[in-house]
């Protein structure tokens, strides 16, 4: 390809990198990263790598946008966000808080409340604020 024509490539790509402003635009960006990948790692160029990693951030952010996670507002929610964010199954979560399995099921299934050791426990191990903890134990 000629040296005129990658850089117009690359000048609408950033264009519409920038440019994602609804799903219209977004399908665009995504047809076109789809365009560039299905010519296989071997056959894309320096140039079309920079540039699907160009649309690949503005799809990005434009995700983000869309996507928003709210924060958790209860305890349970708090815990249950950080067991995802840490891959722990609940057994594995009664281990790390030295609790045992039935308690902490009752806990996050809101038939107990959680005593002083099992909240320390939260804090230093799950690394949850005190002070939400404190707002919502």
């Amino acid at each position: 390809m000629e040296k005129g024509g990658i850089i117009q490539r690359i000048f609408l790509s950033r264009r519409l990198m920038k440019d994602i402003k609804n799903k219209a635009d977004y399908h665009k960006v995504m047809a076109k990263i789809d365009g560039l990948m299905a010519k296989g790692s071997d056959k894309v160029s320096k140039e079309e790598l920079n540039e699907i990693r160009m649309l690949a951030q503005g799809a990005q952010r434009y995700e983000q946008t869309q996507h928003v996670i709210e924060a958790p507002t209860t305890l349970v929610g708090m815990i249950e966000m950080r067991m995802y964010e840490m891959k722990l199954r609940q057994r594995d979560l009664a281990k790390k808080l030295n609790v045992s399995e039935a308690k902490l099921s009752l806990i996050m299934n809101g038939k107990q409340k959680p005593d002083i050791d099992f909240l320390k426990a939260v804090h230093s191990q799950l690394n949850i604020d005190a002070g939400f903890i404190l707002e919502h134990a």
